[in-house]
């Protein structure tokens, strides 16, 4: 990671939980088929850019290494706004 990264990221979930373990956060395809891994700097930037009722979980930057493994992804897109008929939230 870049020295200046973030020491934790507030990443988009699929849907609100009560435990982040449960969490499937929720990574987009790229229009040539890449599968990116969306972060956020800050929680309002989160907001702006994905939506006040986007769900959310915060962690610490060194836990996007694990994620890679689990659920490997080719993009790292940090504070990339979502355009607003893209947005998913929580009803």
């Amino acid at each position: 990671m870049p020295r200046d990264f973030p020491p934790v990221v507030y990443l988009p979930c699929a849907e609100a939980v009560d435990d982040p373990n449960d969490a499937r956060i929720d990574m987009r395809e790229t229009r040539d088929g890449r599968t990116a891994l969306l972060a956020y700097s800050a929680l309002d930037r989160l907001h702006e850019c994905c939506g006040e009722d986007q769900a959310w979980i915060v962690v610490p930057t060194a836990f996007l290494s694990e994620l890679q493994s689990l659920h490997p992804f080719q993009l790292l897109m940090l504070d990339i706004e979502i355009p607003i008929e893209q947005r998913r939230g929580q009803n």
